[in-house]
């Protein structure tokens, strides 16, 4: 049985190194919290909020942050494997270089995010908002992107290879040297208008 803990407040706490398993918060809200390098597994974060949290070199596996807001937090180097994010909201924090592995992200806010050089791979982001998100350089690879709110979005030299492509309209995104497969070419092609001989 997990520990479930509901409508707690964390503030300035130390939670370096800790290591979370089989543990359920609702509605709990961390502010200045430091979990530098923390791990959790199984873990679930649901309707939380965490502000200016340090998220630093962290490792999160086969655990769930739902519908939670990130304000302000730091995520440098964090690793995310198996995890799903639906529907939390991210907003004035450093993502980067985060990686991200399998799970779900659908409906996901990362409107304005600088993601450059990030990686996000075999992950589910149906309906993701990357409005306005710059992610040059990124390897955003076997990614479900269908649905996703793409407008403004920079996605120049990304791997973009096995990614679903089907919510891009070229003439509002960015994707300059992105490298695509045939499959890909196709559908921006078709999108484009244009008839394959």
């Amino acid at each position: 049985m997990a520990e479930v803990t509901e409508d707690a407040s964390f503030s300035g706490e130390d939670w370096y190194g800790d290591e979370l398993a089989d543990r359920h918060f609702v509605r709990c809200t961390f502010r200045d919290v430091d979990m530098t390098e923390l791990s959790s597994r199984n873990a679930v974060f649901e309707e939380c909020v965490f502000g200016n949290v340090k998220f630093n070199a962290s490792r999160h596996a086969d655990s769930a942050f739902l519908r939670c807001q990130f304000l302000r937090c730091n995520l440098f180097e964090a690793e995310f494997t198996g995890c799903k994010l639906t529907g939390s909201v991210f907003e004035q924090c450093t993502l980067r270089p985060l990686r991200v592995t399998g799970g779900d992200w659908s409906f996901v806010n990362l409107s304005d995010a600088d993601l450059r050089g990030v990686t996000f791979s075999g992950v589910r982001m149906r309906e993701a908002d990357l409005t306005s998100a710059l992610c040059d350089g990124a390897t955003i690879s076997a990614v479900d992107l269908s649905g996703a709110h793409l407008t403004r979005a920079k996605f120049n030299r990304c791997d973009l290879r096995g990614s679903d492509l089907t919510a891009v309209q070229p003439n509002e995104v960015e994707f300059r040297d992105a490298v695509i497969d045939a499959t890909q070419a196709l559908v921006i092609a078709q999108a484009l208008g244009l008839r394959i001989g």
